[in-house]
């Protein structure tokens, strides 16, 4: 017998840990997630923006929590999960946001830059996904894990964008939600990643003032991101809607990555 379309989304008694969750699209995420009926566990680095996003969410009636922790340094990375473990008792969707840009010609681009990009870009992502699969959703054999990569993983850049290390991340973001997928299946856990374009955010708040209005006239749908556009496909994800789907990456970018050139 099918289940209701309403039940299939419904992650009431779910628990979720959401990196990056004090802001923007990971803030935006985790409110997805707390409205389908999840508790919700935020980290970032800053104590201050998580209180401000966890006093959000619980005015909206969601069940949210936090704790701070630098998301590349594996030691705060065990420390957030064993914690979490403690306080929800299970992680069953994990949100690897946690992200970081770097722009510079790459000629020119400084090591430092590439390291804090890699560190945080991709290290955090796995780092997260092996301390909770091998800690909460392997023995469980379940859980879903979602990884916020970008469209710039996809491909280069048009001229003007100079995101060598960020570009590159993405793109191991892209092919670690492959490799993963397919390993941990066998555990009942599916792994997908969405790929946003442009949002309106603190990373791309100096892009959107310089370029904004080329970026929406590249756009098939000639618009930019918003407060909603992330959260029919977190949720998707996250729920029993979608636990035939894995290894996927879901473009969310108002028609850019089909646009092609010539």
């Amino acid at each position: 017998m099918s289940t209701p379309v309403k039940q299939l989304f419904d992650l009431t008694g779910q628990h979720a840990l959401v990196t990056g969750g004090s802001r923007g699209l990971g803030l935006q995420i985790a409110e997805a997630l707390g409205e389908a009926g999840a508790k919700v566990m935020l980290t970032s680095r800053k104590a201050a923006d998580l209180e401000e996003a966890v006093a959000h969410l619980q005015g909206k009636g969601i069940d949210a929590r936090w704790i701070a922790a630098d998301a590349s340094d594996p030691a705060q990375v065990r420390k957030v999960c064993t914690e979490t473990l403690e306080r929800l008792g299970a992680v069953d969707i994990l949100v690897n946001n946690a992200g970081a840009a770097w722009g510079a010609p790459a000629e020119d681009h400084p090591l430092e830059g590439w390291d804090k990009v890699m560190n945080l870009n991709v290290r955090s992502i796995f780092l997260f996904s092996q301390a909770v699969g091998k800690a909460s959703m392997i023995p469980r054999k379940r859980g879903r894990i979602i990884n916020v990569a970008s469209i710039a993983g996809l491909g280069g850049n048009p001229p003007g964008h100079e995101t060598l290390a960020y570009n590159t991340s993405k793109g191991a973001v892209v092919n670690f939600t492959r490799a993963l997928a397919c390993e941990w299946g066998e555990h009942g856990i599916t792994v997908n990643a969405i790929a946003p374009g442009f949002f309106p955010s603190r990373m791309t708040q100096h892009t959107l003032q310089t370029m904004g209005d080329v970026l929406v006239s590249h756009a098939p749908l000639q618009r930019l991101g918003d407060d909603d556009d992330l959260k029919g496909a977190a949720v998707l994800f996250a729920s029993a809607a979608g636990k035939h789907i894995t290894g996927q990456i879901l473009a969310i970018d108002g028609g850019v990555s089909c646009v092609t050139a010539g």
